[in-house]
């Protein structure tokens, strides 16, 4: 009878991880007061034009507020750090090893991206390895191996990173002063403990650095989005109503509007 109850544990124990395995998340965050909620309902939207694949949609958020109820919201989980600037460090909590109950495989977007094609790829692309995360690889410095952490996909819920939270958080004193954001640390521990991989170099493109045009022809070329392109990622002073609406700081980095983006960004 033992013996029973020991085999039907264990059958149950797999077929529940099975079964984890093959839900799918698409995980953002949202905190401060730097973008609203219709961010968050922007990106379920695009997301739910152009994956075909079943998913839900978590948002891990200090406001709740305004977002869509078909995307469930959580509390970003508290990270056990001195006080000092923030630099994205919050985004490492999506490797806790249990995290709200959730289990299976997790596509982190930043909410301020734009999705202009099927992405159903970024779930069905098969990773050399079973602990990958498969993340950007940096536009600006390929050389350097760190991953843009705009779009990642990784294991949640499945122990496959068990202590890179906890290494972040009980060695943050040397590590701050090693890196200068999330993605740089998330992307020298994989290396180091697990694999990291990035996505074809064609399908997350740069705003910023592949779709306007380099000084001076920015003042008098419109952006244009890149053949092959699936996600537009904004980084630096330009988001998606910026970049629609056209405009810019100093003269020289001047953006003339990018009217196409309106039919994807809504």
């Amino acid at each position: 009878m033992a013996t029973d109850r020991i085999l039907n544990s264990s059958n149950a124990q797999t077929q529940d991880n099975r079964q984890g395995a093959e839900s799918r998340y698409i995980i953002c965050m949202k905190w401060g007061d730097k973008y609203g909620p219709e961010y968050v309902n922007r990106l379920y939207n695009m997301v739910s034009r152009h994956l075909t694949l079943d998913f839900q949609m978590v948002c891990l958020t200090d406001n709740s507020t305004g977002i869509d109820p078909a995307v469930r919201c959580y509390p970003i989980p508290e990270l056990d750090l001195p006080a000092g600037p923030e630099r994205g460090w919050k985004k490492l909590t999506t490797f806790k090893p249990e995290l709200y109950d959730l289990k299976g495989v997790a596509l982190f977007l930043d909410i301020d991206i734009v999705i202009v094609d099927n992405i159903d790829s970024f779930f069905t692309y098969e990773a050399k390895h079973p602990d990958s995360v498969v993340i950007i690889r940096d536009w600006k410095k390929p050389w350097r191996m760190i991953g843009n952490s705009s779009v990642y996909r990784f294991n949640i819920g499945m122990g496959t990173y068990p202590n890179l939270l906890a290494n972040f958080e009980h060695n943050f004193d040397i590590i701050r002063t090693q890196v200068r954001h999330e993605q740089a640390y998330l992307s020298d521990y994989l290396r180091k403990h697990h694999h990291l991989e990035y996505w074809p170099k064609d399908w997350c493109v740069s705003f910023k650095y592949q779709c306007i045009a380099p000084i001076p022809f920015n003042l008098v070329r419109a952006p244009k989005l890149p053949d092959g392109a699936k996600m537009v990622i904004f980084h630096g002073e330009i988001n998606p109503p910026d970049a629609i609406k056209g405009g810019g700081g100093k003269w020289y980095r001047h953006v003339k509007p990018s009217p196409w983006l309106k039919e994807y960004w809504q």
